[in-house]
């Protein structure tokens, strides 16, 4: 369930993530690119969750066709190289709206993973 907070930017480990799975090519993705300078995190998904919910304030450029999961796969590997979780970019209407971070263990994490933890792959 949704926790709301008070608006704001992201932060750098936030934006960190958001750019390294948007610097990859697909349908839309420079517009998301110009969208992340307007970006603010007005949610976190649980009391301790690392994923949020994001406003994309005005005068952001819209990218047509986006919506869901953006198509980036970003794998996160614990320090032993297991497969530890992903990291899933969301986008509803053309702007970003989430940044997931679904992990496979029992301990949820509380923050993003260091981005030289993720592996890229964009879908085809």
């Amino acid at each position: 369930m949704p926790v709301a907070i008070t608006p704001r930017p992201m932060s750098p480990g936030e934006r960190a993530v958001v750019e390294l799975i948007l610097a990859n090519e697909f349908p839309g993705a420079a517009e998301l690119r110009a969208q992340v300078g307007f970006v603010q995190v007005v949610a976190k998904w649980g009391v301790d969750s690392a994923s949020v919910d994001l406003l994309v304030l005005e005068g952001a450029p819209r990218s047509p066709g986006v919506a869901g999961v953006i198509p980036v796969d970003a794998t996160v590997v614990d320090e032993s190289g297991s497969l530890f979780g992903e990291i899933l970019l969301w986008a509803t209407d053309g702007y970003l709206s989430a940044i997931e971070y679904a992990w496979y263990g029992d301990e949820p994490p509380s923050v993003l993973p260091d981005i030289a933890m993720i592996a890229i792959d964009v879908r085809a």
